[in-house]
């Protein structure tokens, strides 16, 4: 089994999350949606280890995960196997080699992070009212 496999399936028996793929020019690239708000919280695919600033000639599969600040991805971009999220805001985002250079258990810690910072909360179901109270002011007739 391929790390890309053991995150796919840590994905689906973890968060019920099945890959979709949007690209019909990269049919590999797939991304993962929260089923509630449907943001994104994972998305994998494969390129030249080359685009992500490593003088070498081979591809590699990645997975790219939101982190919640820019501190945290900086500590994390120190560590091997992880870069600034590629075609992504890298402000937040990260790149995650699935090649073994970072090890299960630390992907799936990291994939846990991204599913909950992008887990935000579905406004209310009571058309944007505060405590049954609308927020616009009354007009005068």
């Amino acid at each position: 089994m391929t790390f890309k496999d053991e995150v796919f399936d840590y994905i689906k028996n973890q968060y019920g999350a099945d890959p979709e793929y949007l690209w019909m020019r990269f049919p590999d690239y797939a991304v993962f949606r929260h089923k509630s708000n449907r943001k994104w919280f994972a998305f994998t695919g494969s390129l030249s280890i080359r685009k992500l600033g490593v003088d070498e000639d081979r591809t590699v599969d990645i997975l790219n995960l939101k982190m919640n600040d820019e501190m945290t991805v900086d500590f994390l971009k120190s560590q091997a196997g992880i870069f600034p999220g590629y075609h992504m805001s890298r402000g937040k985002w990260i790149t995650v080699l699935l090649d073994g250079t970072v090890q299960i258990e630390n992907i799936r810690t990291l994939i846990d992070e991204s599913y909950r910072v992008t887990n935000i909360k579905i406004k209310a179901k009571n058309g944007g009212k505060k405590n049954g109270k609308s927020n616009t002011a009354k007009r005068k007739p």
